[in-house]
């Protein structure tokens, strides 16, 4: 049921406007207030689908009322209700962030499809943003363990930022998962999430693999080729492995992020674009620039927030579930019946060293549903998952 909020400190118009919108919808809640720190107040205290707002008004005007609701409810809708003088004010709550604007005396006509066009909004808002918290599965981050609820809790908080991050952490452990759960939990969702694996790409490559090049930059360049970077624009570049980059890569990468700005390999033209920069590595960024082979100043720029993500020794607790997970995945994959655990096998797999980490128990999981029986049991463990 609709709750809207009428802001308006003439008693009178407030009766009329509620009169109004009581006869549009009998599912319409509607509340009052005759200014705006009583209105400020609370919208603090309760949630409303969309306010209705006076502009001129004692106590606090409906400019500062705005423009102090969208720092804590940026979601909430606000109609603007001006006076002819108040146009131009009107005009700039539009750009402060108000849905629309009506003249009194309100046309009955406009206010009840502005504030139908508005209530639409909000759902899809809504809609949207519980979208944006259901990761899909093929990116989940399966645990319960303290150190895996930690990162949860961060994910929550820096995803809807543009913030970049720097995700460390032993091989194996699922720092790609991380990147592709702040991609998907952000608002550049719909926009592309580019991967690129630093270790894997020749140093000599590497910068036009990541900012592109002209025709006639190299031998090879037959034909002028987009990096990257701008592949990535408006979404999320990931650079795996950023650690084992070349450092003149890593100055232009600076450079990039400084200016969002990139140029291709041979040419003078700079390229403006807009990504969101998220970084992994497996080594010791503080000990790579205090031997000379990672800057310091990229560091910086990188590590804005930092996610370590543990290994599966500091998390063995997350064993049964991470099981659980791998033979739910694997029996879809080949189209069989799921397999189970034993107690003591899973109790066995969580007193092994894994140095492998995730990635190693997966392929133990799918070697015990190959070969072992029709329930793994202990004995099975000992067998196919022996070190």
């Amino acid at each position: 049921m609709p709750k809207i909020l009428i802001i308006e400190d003439e008693a009178a118009i407030r009766r009329v406007l509620g009169k109004i919108l009581a006869e549009e919808s009998d599912t319409y809640m509607i509340e009052e207030a005759e200014d705006g720190a009583n209105g400020l107040e609370k919208i603090q205290n309760d949630d409303y689908d969309l306010v209705l707002c006076d502009i001129k008004m004692p106590k606090m005007d409906g400019v500062e009322l705005l423009e102090a609701v969208k720092k804590i409810k940026p979601e909430i809708p606000f109609v603007m209700i001006s006076g002819h003088g108040d146009l131009e004010t009107a005009i700039q709550t539009m750009r402060l962030g108000a849905f629309d604007y009506i003249s009194k005396p309100p046309d009955l006509n406009r206010l009840l499809n502005t504030v139908r066009n508005a209530l639409d909004k909000k759902e899809l808002v809504v809609e949207n943003k519980m979208l944006k918290k259901k990761v899909s599965k093929n990116y989940e981050m399966v645990g319960s363990s303290e150190p895996i609820e930690h990162i949860k809790g961060i994910i929550e908080k820096v995803a809807p930022t543009d913030a970049r991050v720097l995700i460390t952490g032993p091989n194996g452990t699922g720092k790609e998962l991380v990147a592709h759960w702040l991609h998907e939990k952000s608002e550049r969702s719909g926009a592309p999430f580019i991967e690129v694996n630093c270790a894997a790409i020749p140093s000599e490559l590497i910068e036009s693999e990541l900012f592109g090049h002209v025709k006639g930059a190299f031998t090879s360049a037959v034909k002028d080729r987009a990096g990257k970077f701008e592949a990535a624009n408006k979404g999320t570049i990931f650079l795996d492995e950023v650690g084992d980059m070349s450092l003149s890569a890593q100055a232009k990468v600076l450079r990039a992020l400084q200016e969002n700005m990139v140029q291709r390999v041979g040419a003078e033209k700079d390229i403006k674009v807009d990504v969101r920069v998220i970084a992994a590595t497996n080594k010791d960024l503080k000990t790579e620039i205090a031997e000379g082979r990672f800057r310091e100043d990229l560091y910086h720029r990188l590590a804005v927030i930092l996610v370590k993500v543990p290994s599966l020794n500091e998390r063995r607790n997350d064993i049964p579930l991470l099981v659980d997970f791998f033979t739910q995945k694997i029996a879809e994959e080949q189209g069989t019946a799921q397999k189970k655990f034993s107690d003591d096998a899973i109790k066995l797999l969580q007193e092994y060293d894994w140095t492998g980490n995730i990635r190693e128990l997966r392929n133990v999981v799918e070697r015990l549903i190959i070969l072992g029986g029709s329930e793994i049991s202990e004995s099975d463990v000992k067998l196919f998952a022996s070190k």
